[in-house]
């Protein structure tokens, strides 16, 4: 049975006791104005900021899923820009109190906050929209070494991407 949490809006705790540990959204600052908008990422003095490895910016189209994925000790910060993606979160990570946890998270301009995932956890984006544009901001240079993939329909993380009703 899954217990009763509170989240940030557009985060859900779809499986498990309690959300995945170390996963937070932060809500980010949009500056409009007649010219267009800034919109903010993370700064060196965000409390949350602890390394800079690099940043990259992944494109999706909808319907489409990319992941599932996880890194050795590297902290991924994701923020939509453009469009809108659910993320999904899976705990698989031994000794963790939030082992077996699964989360989804939506994230786009509407609900514009910074996503981190923290070392280990499997995670995975389905667009929503026609295209969409998730900024990345990890703590580690990208090493194919220390990353593992996944089929996003592999039966041992439990969860179905199709669109649910209701």
């Amino acid at each position: 049975m899954t217990a009763r949490v509170s989240l940030p809006a557009g985060m859900k705790l779809v499986k498990g006791d309690s959300p995945i540990e170390g996963v937070k959204l932060l809500p980010l600052r949009v500056i409009p104005d007649e010219r267009g908008a800034v919109m903010h990422m993370m700064r060196r003095t965000d409390p949350h900021f602890t390394e800079f490895g690099e940043i990259y910016f992944s494109t999706i189209y909808k319907d489409v899923i990319k992941g599932w994925h996880k890194h050795v000790g590297k902290t991924l910060n994701y923020a939509c820009v453009h469009g809108r993606v659910k993320v999904v979160l899976f705990d698989g990570r031994e000794g963790s109190a939030s082992k077996g946890s699964l989360m989804e998270c939506f994230i786009g301009p509407e609900n514009y906050g910074l996503l981190v995932i923290p070392p280990n956890v499997w995670n995975g984006f389905k667009g929503m929209t026609d295209v969409a544009i998730v900024a990345n901001c990890t703590t580690e240079p990208f090493d194919e070494a220390r990353s593992a993939r996944m089929d996003p329909f592999d039966p041992s993380i439990p969860y179905d991407w199709a669109l649910k009703h209701g």
